[in-house]
């Protein structure tokens, strides 16, 4: 048995801002924060962890109570930001989790910073979510690796048997690199997010694409 854990934004799908448009229209509705914000990275990095730089950079306070407000009313924006924008599934992405899926040894799961609901809504409004039994999310560790290690334990409930090497992270930032030598887990970075190929090459992945668009390129390079 092989296991493949996905990134999502910028590598299955770009789902053109309606994440970080949605945090933006909480802010202002819930905690009556507008205004632009500079200096907050997004790519490779948990929900959580945003929320909390958000937060800070709002002056709001970090609490149980915010949080909980902050995360209902995410859920009823991103679905009208998702429908409101011109998001795509990137190249490949579709034919490839067709074949997967298809593989009696090969099972799918997610490795995303994204929280578990928003990874639920992101992936059914483009219509990849059936692909997707389980996975590790970004609903409780600012680290993307603490992340990566709560993905290998559900992989160990489920598929104990599973070593380290048949199992794969495929991501598209130096995080997604990171997180997946945090549990020995082997790396396909492709380039379809913000970084580049000459970007991520200095992390040292396993496999280097620039997209998934070549099938059987990609199924060799995963030894399937």
């Amino acid at each position: 048995m092989h296991v493949l854990l996905f990134d999502i934004d910028g590598t299955l799908l770009n789902a053109g801002g309606s994440g970080q448009a949605a945090m933006e229209a909480v802010l202002a509705r819930e905690f009556g924060a507008s205004g632009p914000v500079e200096g907050i990275p997004t790519a490779g990095r948990t929900d959580r962890a945003i929320t909390r730089d958000l937060f800070a950079y709002y002056s709001l306070p970090d609490d149980e109570a915010s949080w909980n407000r902050f995360h209902e009313a995410y859920f009823t924006e991103l679905p009208q930001h998702l429908s409101g924008r011109e998001g795509v599934v990137l190249p490949g992405v579709r034919p490839l989790l067709a074949t997967l899926t298809e593989r009696e040894n090969v099972t799918l799961g997610l490795l995303t910073g994204n929280l578990a609901r928003a990874a639920r809504v992101k992936l059914e409004h483009f219509e990849l979510h059936s692909h997707f039994g389980f996975g590790g999310y970004g609903d409780e560790h600012a680290d993307r690796d603490d992340v990566a290690r709560q993905a290998r334990q559900e992989v160990r409930r489920r598929l104990p048997e599973v070593p380290d090497e048949r199992i794969w992270v495929i991501g598209d930032t130096p995080s997604d690199i990171r997180c997946a030598r945090a549990i020995n887990a082997r790396v396909l970075a492709v380039a379809t997010g913000i970084f580049r190929s000459d970007e991520l090459s200095p992390h040292q992945p396993d496999v280097l694409l620039e997209d998934l668009s070549d099938l059987a390129g990609v199924l060799q390079s995963l030894g399937l």
